[in-house]
């Protein structure tokens, strides 16, 4: 019997746990659904369902290679999947759909109605472990509970990987041709506006633009990363997230790419390396808090008594910041960055987080939803846990009364102005003390097209610490 190659999260055939089971178990079809109407509810960018597009273009050309062809079907919803599945097993002669693990509550509610679907029908959904190096589950407590502070997290995870690291799968063997068409890749899909030629650039799609992406990283940024990292105009960080979050390429092939530039050390060694597989393992960590409480993929906090925190609905400010016009530099070359290119650089993903949450003091679900609705590497469990991270509403998060404040990040991490600069040409003619800070330029201010700043700090400081500790009293 044949058997079915359910595509999601992973546009990839090496190291493709799903593919390389279903190739040794059978003659294997690949299938990729189009769900369009679920794409808008879950707010994925219109850059992010591009580069979908653009992957699996490059994978169905691997995938013939192979001998494996790739059919397309579109559906409106999550619903209308056991039915299609079902629909192509019984078409096709499917005995059994293999499919790799994804985590959210709408993702796992969607796959277990399917496998109930098929064993009512005599056949079997197989599930994988493939985008996490650890089951969710797997790593627990002496008292049997999910992490809830990455340091112990992470310590159990260095453990088991130094004595039990996981391999990285070669490319199937190509099978006996099929007589079973590919369906071609549609180039848009409705709803979705196709992004500009210069982000398709930015993003070149499939295996090879990835490996080569991470092999320059490894060998040539990797050493300094630690150093680098925070510094938005330096090339200092990996910009592998898009091709993570497509499955384009692996957790285990970014582990092992860092691995073999610090001779097989994990916790030691070069100190780059070492930072970098710790980030790895803080994508792994928010994965499992996902499964665990699944609240936090029902626009839930983690810590639920910040629920009751006195948000702000401050519509103006709110537009203000997603648009890039608050009055703080730092603020809006980090969000025109966003807008233009489908990614913003971590360090300034924590400072246009905190500011809105917490000088704004408007509800960090409304920037989870904004960055979803325009992250070209938007992964359910990495935005809403760096949301609530610096919210100070989600596990091991920031301490409620950290604020980063935008001047002094931007003169830390910026300081001659150089990002500034490239995303604010209106600031351009400045000098790298008064592009930090425009407003507080006597005279000079008024002859910038720019905005002035959209809250006094200092006021917007005290109004956030006194809303926590307010809530405190109340609880």
């Amino acid at each position: 019997m044949n058997q079915l190659f359910w595509l999601r999260s992973d546009l990839r055939v090496a190291d493709n746990t799903a593919l390389a089971a279903a190739m040794n178990a059978g003659p294997t079809i690949a299938l990729y659904l189009i769900t369009p109407t679920q794409w808008l509810a879950h707010d994925d960018a219109a850059c992010k369902i591009d580069f979908r597009l653009r992957n699996l273009r490059a994978l169905s050309a691997r995938l013939a290679a192979l001998n494996v062809p790739m059919l397309i079907r579109c559906v409106a919803d999550w619903q209308a999947v056991p039915a299609q599945i079902l629909g192509i097993c019984h078409e096709h002669h499917v005995d059994g759909v293999h499919i790799n693990d994804e985590y959210g509550v709408n993702e796992q509610r969607r796959d277990d109605a399917t496998a109930e679907a098929l064993q009512r029908n005599g056949k079997t959904l197989h599930r994988h472990l493939d985008q996490l190096l650890f089951a969710p589950g797997s790593v627990k407590t002496l008292a049997g509970e999910c992490f809830k502070v990455f340091s112990q997290f992470r310590k159990v995870c260095y453990a088991r990987l130094s004595y039990s690291l996981p391999h990285c799968l070669p490319v199937p063997a190509a099978q006996a041709p099929m007589c079973i068409a590919s369906d071609p890749v549609p180039n848009t899909v409705d709803g979705f506006a196709l992004p500009d030629d210069a982000l398709q650039a930015y993003w070149p799609a499939g295996e090879d633009a990835a490996l080569t992406r991470l092999g320059a990283f490894a060998q040539q940024a990797l050493a300094d990363y630690q150093l680098s990292r925070d510094f938005p105009a330096e090339p200092g960080t990996s910009q592998i997230s898009p091709y993570l979050a497509a499955g384009v390429v692996s957790p285990r092939q970014c582990l092992h790419a860092a691995l073999a530039e610090n001779q097989g050390e994990l916790d030691s060694g070069n100190p780059g390396a070492v930072t970098w597989i710790n980030e790895l393992l803080w994508r792994e960590f928010y994965k499992h808090i996902l499964v665990s409480y699944p609240r936090v993929s029902m626009g839930r906090a983690f810590r639920t008594e910040t629920d009751a925190l006195p948000w702000r609905h401050a519509p103006d400010e709110l537009i203000a910041w997603q648009q890039g016009r608050t009055g703080f530099p730092i603020i809006d070359a980090a969000m025109r960055q966003l807008l233009s290119t489908g990614w913003m650089h971590n360090r300034l993903r924590m400072v246009t987080a905190m500011f809105l949450s917490k000088n704004l003091l408007i509800d960090w679900r409304e920037g989870e939803r904004w960055f979803m609705q325009h992250l070209i590497d938007g992964d359910l469990a990495a935005n809403n846990g760096g949301w609530q991270w610096s919210a100070s509403t989600g596990t091991d998060s920031v301490p409620y009364f950290r604020l980063f404040n935008p001047l002094s990040q931007s003169t830390r991490f910026d300081p001659d102005g150089r990002f500034l600069r490239h995303w604010l040409p209106e600031l351009g003619h400045l000098n790298g003390r008064e592009i930090h800070n425009p407003a507080k330029q006597n005279g000079l201010f008024a002859s910038i097209d720019y905005p002035p700043p959209v809250v006094d700090l200092p006021m917007s400081r005290a109004r956030a610490l006194t809303a926590f500790r307010q809530l405190g009293e109340t609880l």
